[in-house]
């Protein structure tokens, strides 16, 4: 166990819970800023008088900053301390957030989104690391799961707050609400967490690897994402090239180099690597289902657009109130059981999603979204649990940062391919129906509903269908992982020191 700040509490069993908050207090001020933000950036556009194109980069510059760089955190972390690198990363975020709200020009906006990026990614490659070396075994999946509900939670209530805070005061307010949260954060890891450790042996830094890494998952997330929204061109497939020439690059330098930025030893783990692969197709579906569903309620079933942000909670309260639960049923049984489970659950809500029409009863949609909620929140907790506990005590930090990785960029694919499947087989199926040259299916007023509902819903089917398809392949993996609990119990005594 790690030692901790002042020697009269590291001897209290109870302790472990006092970190627990703490890294939860990172969790939710994440969490909360990922959804809260989305609801002001009309406002926003306003303000600053920019294009539509202008503000989607407050979203994106966050987005692909946290992404990239959550594996050089974890693995800075894991050579100069978690608990230093995650205090470090309450400040950051905290004065980004000031930053934010301060910002006079869309620019500095967006800079300042880059700034409080890499405060969430300090905080998010180290939470689950801190969370597993302060907790044993058989409390880890209860511990993670307990993160998992409330940063469900607070992505839930994002809207709802961002949308109060913005009519009240504005929307610099849903920065300024990150402040007193931060301060709090600070103070606590300061006073709570346990001392940093550094590794044992004096390691470098692979500036090489890192810098070949980040341009080529750059270029993987902008090519991925400009897909979904411009389709495929010469932009794009340069984006795409410069991914797989870089990240050739950086695999060659990674298994050539004593100290490498990742290392690729913990993937011939199958635990660690059918875990972060589910979970990336995890995130595909889960963030899949939340860009589709409300284009489907605002143009097909004619709801309004916070009618819309109402009916989608059932999925992330649904996954705040299973997580705990699973976390610590796969403590007890293992991981195995419950992500099994929770993908065949998933995948019951997508087969039902399939048969969407143009008149569901609201009821009905309701319930295909808490299963599919529930099913997320029962696969979530263990198969975190389970890649963490696979990973070596000294690269904690590297699997976290590769965990949130992996997870970011399933819900990157999930939108991104999504919407490029919706929007080439509407174009598609008006081509069929005569109506050749369609930009925007539902603001094309000679177009009759039925043709405009017939093309979403032609599309709809399809990026359900293909969710579906993933839903099944993760249930197969998962089954596949038992040799991986074996791994994983081995890596548990490992860590434990039995």
């Amino acid at each position: 166990m790690a030692s901790f700040p002042h020697p009269f509490f590291s001897s209290k069993p109870n302790w472990k819970w006092f970190i627990l908050t703490t890294v939860l207090m990172g969790a939710t001020m994440s969490a909360l800023d990922v959804s809260i933000v989305n609801v002001g950036m009309p406002t926003m556009k306003s303000d600053f008088n920019v294009s539509t194109s202008m503000i989607a980069w407050v979203a994106m510059a966050y987005m692909i900053t946290l992404t990239i760089f959550l594996p050089f955190f974890g693995r800075l972390a894991d050579m100069l301390g978690r608990t230093r690198l995650y205090t470090i990363g309450f400040v950051v975020f905290t004065v980004g957030s000031l930053f934010c709200g301060l910002a006079p020009s869309a620019y500095i906006l967006i800079g300042s989104r880059v700034l409080q990026a890499v405060g969430a990614g300090l905080l998010q490659a180290n939470s689950v690391a801190i969370i597993v070396s302060s907790f044993p075994s058989s409390e880890r999946g209860k511990a993670i799961g307990i993160q998992g509900a409330v940063q469900a939670i607070s992505m839930s209530i994002g809207p709802l707050v961002g949308g109060i805070l913005i009519a009240a005061i504005g929307w610099r307010a849903i920065f300024y609400v990150n402040l007193p949260i931060g301060l709090i954060g600070v103070t606590a890891a300061l006073l709570i967490l346990p001392k940093s450790e550094k590794a044992a042996e004096k390691e470098r830094v692979d500036y090489f690897g890192t810098l070949a890494f980040v341009i080529g998952l750059g270029g993987l997330v902008l090519g991925i994402n400009g897909m979904g929204t411009q389709g495929i061109n010469p932009t794009i497939i340069a984006y795409l090239a410069i991914a797989v020439v870089f990240l050739v690059i950086f695999a060659i330098t990674e298994l050539r180099i004593r100290f490498p930025l990742i290392d690729f030893n913990m993937f011939k783990n199958g635990l660690f690597l059918l875990g972060n692969v589910t979970g990336m197709l995890s995130y595909y579906v889960l963030f899949g289902i939340l860009f589709l569903m409300p284009f489907y309620m605002e143009n097909v079933l004619n709801f309004s657009a916070g009618a819309a942000g109402l009916l989608l909670t059932p999925v992330p309260l649904s996954m705040a109130i299973v997580a705990p639960f699973s976390g610590n049923i796969s403590d007890k049984y293992g991981s195995r059981i419950m992500t099994t489970a929770g993908m065949v659950t998933a995948s019951v809500g997508c087969l039902a999603m399939f048969f969407l029409g143009s008149a569901t009863a609201v009821w009905l949609l309701i319930i295909e979204l808490v299963v599919i909620g529930v099913g997320m929140g029962m696969f979530t907790p263990p198969n975190n649990s389970a890649i963490m506990g696979a990973a070596p005590r000294d690269k904690l930090s590297v699997a976290g940062g590769i965990l949130n990785m992996t997870r970011s960029l399933g819900s990157i694919f999930g939108v991104a391919v999504s919407s490029l499947v919706l929007t080439t087989l509407e174009h598609n199926y008006l081509f069929g129906k005569g109506y050749p040259v369609v930009k925007h299916v539902f603001s094309g007023n000679n177009i009759p509903v039925a043709d405009r509902d017939g093309a979403f819903l032609h599309g709809l089917a399809l990026a359900i269908a293909i969710m579906l398809g993933l839903t099944i392949i993760s249930t197969v993996l998962s089954i596949a992982k038992k040799e991986g609990e074996a791994l994983d119990s081995e890596a548990v005594k490992e860590f434990e020191g039995i």
